[in-house]
């Protein structure tokens, strides 16, 4: 019997310790093999939490997959989150409420 992999996020405090006046930087890999979300490295960029989603950045459906992710990730409701820059780019910008 194979059970579901269980998505492991961050915090959310550790979360929104990255956001900066409401907004949270975010860098995205589509196509990814899971979804999964991470806390910048060491040796990557600050500031900018790293999201991976399993789905193809074509028609929004990875936009959307990102917003759903991101919104259990934080316990919010997908409708409350908002990409304002970055719609067409792997770097994006989320408004999220306070």
């Amino acid at each position: 019997m194979q059970m579901a992999k269980k998505t492991l996020f961050p915090t959310r405090e550790e979360m929104l310790a990255l956001a900066d006046g409401g907004e949270l930087t975010i860098k995205v890999t589509p196509n990814a093999g899971e979804n999964s979300i991470s806390l910048p490295g060491e040796n990557g960029p600050a500031r900018i939490l790293l999201i991976r989603v399993t789905a193809t950045p074509e028609d929004g459906k990875a936009n959307a997959a990102v917003l759903k992710l991101l919104a259990k990730a934080l316990g919010l409701p997908k409708t409350s989150l908002a990409i304002v820059r970055g719609g067409n780019a792997r770097t994006k910008i989320i408004a999220i409420p306070d």
